[in-house]
This record gives C-alpha cells, sequence and structure tokens, in this order.
C-alpha cells in the first residue's frame, strides 16, 4: 500500500536564509530508514519473506549495535543512538498523533515486539548495572525519598546549569527548544496510559497531574500549547517531532524508559518513583531556561512554557512525594525499595541527557 509514514529529515535550527550542509549518511541511519519500509508493510507480521533482504540487514545491524553499545568498554555513541531510536520508532506507535490511521496496521506487530524485546533486554541490563540495587535495598525507603526530595528541589548550580543561565546563546537557546520540543509538544502523553485500575487516593492524584498537564481539558492552557507559542516566536516549526534529529539518544532513552515502564505494570512502584523526581527536579531546570531567556532579552511568549512549569511542577512535586511515593510505601512495603530505584533512575537518566543537551548546544553554537 502507499504509506503516508513520517520520514524524518536531518535538520539543524539554523538563522532564517542560512544554507544547511548535507553530510552523508551512516551505515546505522540507511539501515533506519530501511527499518521503516517494515514499520509501514502492510500485514508485517504476514509479509516477512517478502522483505527478507531487509529484516535479515536490519537484525544484523541491531546485534552488531547490541554487542558495541552494551557488551563493550569503549562504547559507540551511534550504536546507542540507532538502538533508541529504533525502540521509539516502535514505542510512539502506542499514542495516537492524528495522522493517517493505515500508520498504525502494525501496532499489535509480534515481530516488532520481538524487536522491541530483544533492544530492552540488553539496554535495561544495561541501565541497571549503573545503579546499587542491593544498596537502595537497604534504605529506609521513606526517609531515602523524603531526603532525596529535598536535595533536588533546589539543588546546587552545576557547570551546565551556570552556561544555559550565563553564557548560552540565542542560537543555542533555539537549539534548546527544538530537543526539548520532542516531549514539550506531548507532554503528559505517557503519564496517561497508567491510569487505568481501580479508584484511589493515589490514582486520582496522578490523574490530577495529568489533567493540569492537559490544562484541564482546555487546548489553550494546556501545557504544550505555552511550548508551541515559544517556537511560535522564533518561527520554529510546531508539528510534534519535527526536530526528531536533533534529539540526542540520552534524551530518547528517557523517553523510551517511560514507554517501557507504563507498558508493564510490574514496574508501577519505579514509574511512580520516577515521575516523582521529575516533578520534584523540574523547576531548578526550568528556572535555568528562564534565566537565559530573561538575559537574552526574549519576550514573554518566548519564555512562557518556563514560568508556567515552575510554579505547577512545584506543586505536582509536592502531590507526588506526599500523597503519592509515600503512601505507595506503605501500600507495598516488601516492595517500595522499586520507587528509590525509579526515583534513582530517572535522576541518572535525566543528567546524562541534560549533559548531552548541553553539548549539543555547545556544538550548534559553535557552527552558527
Amino acid at each position: 500500500m502507499q504509506s503516508n509514514l513520517v520520514m524524518f529529515p536531518i535538520v539543524e535550527v539554523v538563522r532564517p536564509g542560512t544554507q544547511v550542509k548535507k553530510r552523508d549518511i551512516t551505515d546505522y541511519e540507511r539501515t533506519e530508514q530501511q527499518f521503516l519500509l517494515l514499520l509501514a508493510t502492510e500485514n508485517l507480521d504476514d509479509n516477512l519473506d517478502k522483505q527478507a533482504a531487509i529484516v535479515s540487514d536490519f537484525e544484523q545491524a541491531v546485534s552488531t549495535a547490541i554487542n558495541t553499545a552494551y557488551k563493550k568498554e569503549r562504547q559507540d555513541q551511534l550504536a546507542h543512538r540507532f538502538l533508541q531510536r529504533i525502540l521509539y520508532r516502535i514505542n510512539r506507535l502506542n499514542l495516537f498523533w492524528f495522522d493517517d490511521l493505515r500508520q498504525y496496521t502494525n501496532e499489535r506487530s509480534l515481530y516488532l515486539s520481538s524487536c522491541r524485546n530483544q533492544i530492552e533486554a540488553a539496554w535495561q541490563k544495561w541501565e541497571l548495572a549503573q545503579v546499587d540495587i542491593a544498596a537502595i535495598q537497604k534504605l529506609d525507603v521513606k526517609q531515602a525519598l523524603i531526603d532525596r526530595a529535598a536535595a533536588d528541589l533546589d539543588p546546587p548550580l552545576s557547570a551546565a546549569s551556570c552556561y544555559i543561565r550565563e553564557d548560552m546563546s540565542e542560537a543555542g537557546y533555539r537549539h534548546l527548544l527544538a530537543i526539548a520540543s520532542f516531549d514539550g509538544l506531548v507532554e503528559g502523553s505517557r503519564l496517561s496510559r497508567i491510569l487505568g485500575g481501580a479508584a484511589n487516593e493515589v490514582q486520582c492524584t496522578l490523574v490530577r497531574v495529568l489533567l493540569e498537564e492537559y490544562g484541564n481539558g482546555r487546548l489553550s492552557r494546556k501545557h504544550s500549547t505555552f511550548f508551541a507559542q515559544m517556537l511560535a516566536e522564533f518561527g520554529m516549526n510546531t508539528t510534534p517531532e519535527a526536530y526528531f534529529d536533533l534529539v540526542p539518544w540520552e534524551v530518547l532513552a528517557c523517553a523510551n524508559h517511560n514507554f517501557l515502564l507504563t507498558e508493564r505494570r510490574r514496574y508501577y512502584l519505579r514509574y511512580s518513583g520516577g515521575l516523582t523526581y521529575f516533578e520534584v527536579a523540574g523547576p531548578a531546570a526550568y528556572r535555568n531556561y528562564l534565566a537565559a531567556a530573561q538575559r537574552l532579552g526574549l519576550s514573554n511568549a518566548a519564555m512562557g512554557y518556563w514560568e508556567l512549569h515552575i510554579k505547577e511542577d512545584e506543586r505536582h512535586g509536592r502531590w507526588m512525594l506526599d500523597d503519592v511515593a509515600l503512601p505507595l510505601v506503605e501500600r507495598y512495603p516488601d516492595d517500595a525499595w522499586e520507587l528509590v530505584l525509579g526515583y534513582d533512575q530517572e535522576k541518572l537518566m535525566s543528567d546524562r541527557a541534560a549533559e548531552a543537551v548541553v553539548s549539543s548546544i555547545r556544538q550548534a553554537e559553535s557552527i552558527n
């Protein structure tokens, strides 16, 4: 069939009228483009034999990437990027993008599911190795969560934070918006996938968080609307995923991690712990971005999303700690350590992503 599957272009954020130099694509990028053909194949599971050459090349690339990304001391950044992009291509089918309905023909594909599981198994083993689980299991969980939240609410400024506040240029700010739009234009979407089930105070608190993210049902107040206004202020593309090719793999990993945790109900505590960190720590990051915008003398529309988030996420952070995380400790005393695991993993992955974003901004500024 004819497919309208979006083929994400290689883009850069540049000043109007500036030409962008084309570059050669890597073998991983070429394989990813072939994978898009698999995604667009009608009834993929029943037609794998007709795509045998593409399937073989893709599976070999995945196997090679897993080996070089997760099993060797010297990591291959291109392999990380390839694997996270493939995971995201599959995971995004769990959300509805108000596009051609035929693009979802393979959303329940067993083949795509097996590909996702293969990558996730190796990746998650690698991620968990970064955390001292044995030490976490010995903690007083309530006190650990309270102490972590207190420390992350207003942390000391890092070198990256100081750079954003004091040195980042307007071109760097536009680059930041382009990368942040990956999440900012669909904010709250993954949270929506974990809200069903028995009614209780924890569930209702999460619904309150989601409703505020969605402007209590008013598009004009939805957080993504404020983000789109920031992009529009610079004449940038407000279409979700428009700047997908600028997104570092570390940022994609955060998104894919959340897809995994919301897909598996067994990981409910890990997700809740992670969301607690996200809401507690968010205002500190947004204050950095707001300070940069104010230093650059930008308009209110070019920074409105940050101002909204600082106010609302301070409230959400309190809700998540007091009305979600701590009550879950009481409800699941034997498994409550998983809340701390989720919290610590989200912090670790978010810090890693933040460093990658700043590195990308510096690189973009050196070109402009």
